[in-house]
């Protein structure tokens, strides 16, 4: 892996929906979606489906190498079914416009929480670095319910050791 999402990055999202991509991001996900005939546009996928009050972001070709992995389960099996309908059915592809901003969809805001009285005045949205996708969440979620550091591990550096096949 070569390029990564990183970061913990708060941005301002406006009543319209929209909110800018960290840079950073927008160019791993400009180079996981190359402009073709069909798009000029670099494009974002964002599940909904697969739990949390936060959408996971993943570029085109984030998204095709998950969909490979989902692909290896045998058709019909319960566990496709269920990976099926919690990363492909409950997505959605979103095109960066030429600013370098997207619109959130309805589904996308409903997942984060995000309120009538939120989308009147604005909110604060956080863009988490996950090294092969990003997380979106609504700022004051994210903070509620992500633990310290030092809550999750006094030494959180032992997990750096690669796990055993």
């Amino acid at each position: 892996m070569t390029e990564a999402f990183k970061g913990e990055i708060y941005l301002k999202v406006d009543s319209k929906a929209r909110v800018s991509i960290p840079a950073a991001m927008r160019r791993i996900l400009e180079l996981g979606d190359p402009a073709d005939e069909t798009h000029t546009r670099p494009r974002v996928v964002m599940v909904y489906g697969a739990g949390g009050s936060h959408a996971q972001c993943f570029s085109l070709k984030g998204a095709q190498k998950l969909y490979e992995t989902i692909a290896a389960h045998p058709e019909n099996s319960e566990n496709r079914d269920d990976l099926e309908l919690a990363y492909v059915a409950r997505s959605t592809d979103v095109e960066i416009d030429d600013d370098g901003r997207i619109v959130l969809p309805p589904r996308i805001r409903q997942r984060m929480g995000v309120t009538a009285d939120d989308m009147a005045k604005g909110f604060n949205a956080v863009f988490v670095g996950k090294l092969d996708r990003f997380e979106l969440w609504k700022a004051e979620t994210y903070d509620a319910e992500t633990p310290d550091l030092a809550s999750i591990s006094a030494d959180i550096r032992r997990h750096l050791t690669p796990p055993k096949p």
